[in-house]
Formats: structure tokens, C-alpha cells, sequence
């Protein structure tokens, strides 16, 4: 990340969250497409524990990221790497079929798996439970079905469009998230895709960024 508070182009993220979620929070999507796309950005930081008021009237939910871009502002990380996208035609076309499959890839990422995969996460922290040994079975067996069915659509492609893309980001980042659960296994194929987009340097530059800010706000706490 080039941090230029100059930029207009601002993210806003958390300055601290809980060990587990450190490195998987979503403003590494806009991170990374910034960082792919060659765009300066700044930071604007808030508590995750204690959000402020003022934040929920700019992002509803009071949640991460939301980014400012001129006089626009967006909130969801899907409509924040549409909106980057249209910055660079290589990772979101103008037009046609290959415009359509990354917009269709994008929306798959965040509808068709993304909502079971956070499901699989969620049931990690109830484990114990009765009601959560119950519904994992079914439901890791749904969510390894579906993610088969993402890997026979992904076949011998190196990336979900035929080259790297939004979809991309937003893809990898959630099969990560999904591997990190411990309770969902990718298939090769998957696992090879998600290595693949990992070890591209921008994801590198983006994860460092993001736990720089966890790891600042470490060192401020424990200063006397």
C-alpha cells in the first residue's frame, strides 16, 4: 500500500479485531484491488468494539469496509470492487461476454457461496453446542457439494473468467475464509486456484497492510 492522504480515494476499515479475524477482515478486498490496479489509498480507521454513531449513518451496518472515491461513496466489498474494477479494464471489462462472466463470477463469490461458507464459520464458535454438532454434518456436506460444483465449473482455468479478475478477489478471499474454519476441505483443484491467487504480490502487499494496522494499534494499547 502507498498511503497518500491525498488520494481520493479513502477505505475504511477496523483498528482492531480479536487474533482469530486478524488478516480475514473484508476491507482486504479493496486492498487488494487497489493494490492490483496501482491505486494509492488512505485509511480511515474505526473501533470494531465500540463503533461510533455517526459511522451507521454511512455504512448501515456499521460494518467493514466502506470506501469514499470523490464525491461516492459505497458500502458491501462487492459494489466497492465493481466500483474499482471499472477503474482498469483488465480486472473488470467494459463490455460483452467477458464483462458479463466476471460480474456473474463476482455475484457467485458473495451469493452462492460465500453465505454457507460464513454459515461453516459461524458453527465453529458453537462447536460444543447440541444444536451446532446437529446442523454440521448437513451442512458441511451441502457446502463441499456446492464447492464441488465450483471446481468442475472452474476446470483447467487459472482463474474463474479465464484470467484474474474481481471475481478473483472476492472468490479467493471467501474459499480462504472457508479453509480457515478447519471444517470445510477444498478439493485440489480449488485449493491449487486459492494458492494460485494467494501468491500474487498484491494480495501480500494488502494482507501486510491490513494486520500493520492491527499490529500499530497492539503496540498503542500496551504503551503506559
Amino acid at each position: 500500500m502507498s498511503v497518500d492522504q491525498s488520494s481520493p480515494i479513502e477505505i475504511t476499515a477496523f483498528d482492531w479485531v480479536p487474533e482469530f479475524a486478524q488478516g480475514y477482515v473484508r476491507d482486504l478486498r479493496p486492498r487488494w484491488a487497489c493494490e492490483e490496479i496501482g491505486l494509492d489509498y488512505a485509511e480511515r480507521l474505526v473501533s470494531a468494539i465500540e463503533r461510533p454513531d455517526w459511522y451507521y449513518k454511512e455504512q448501515p451496518f456499521g460494518q467493514a469496509p466502506m470506501l469514499k472515491d470523490g464525491g461516492l461513496t459505497y458500502f458491501e466489498s462487492g459494489a466497492i470492487l465493481l466500483h474499482l474494477g471499472e477503474k482498469d479494464e483488465r480486472f473488470l471489462p467494459k463490455s460483452g461476454q467477458a464483462r458479463a462472466d466476471v460480474v456473474a463470477w463476482l455475484f457467485a463469490a458473495l451469493n452462492s457461496i460465500e453465505p454457507y461458507t460464513l454459515e461453516v464459520l459461524l458453527l465453529k464458535f458453537s462447536i460444543d453446542e447440541e444444536w451446532a454438532k446437529l446442523r454440521r454434518p448437513s451442512l458441511v456436506e451441502f457446502v463441499e457439494k456446492r464447492l464441488g460444483r465450483l471446481a468442475d465449473a472452474l476446470g483447467e482455468k487459472e482463474y474463474l473468467a479465464g484470467r484474474f479478475c474481481i471475481a478473483d478477489i472476492a472468490m479467493a478471499t471467501v474459499l480462504r475464509e472457508a479453509a480457515h474454519t478447519e471444517l470445510v476441505s477444498l478439493a485440489p483443484r480449488l485449493r491449487d486456484y486459492v494458492a494460485r491467487c494467494l501468491a500474487r504480490p498484491a494480495f501480500d502487499r494488502a494482507l501486510g497492510a491490513q494486520l500493520a494496522v492491527f499490529e500499530r494499534t497492539e503496540k498503542e494499547r500496551k504503551r503506559p
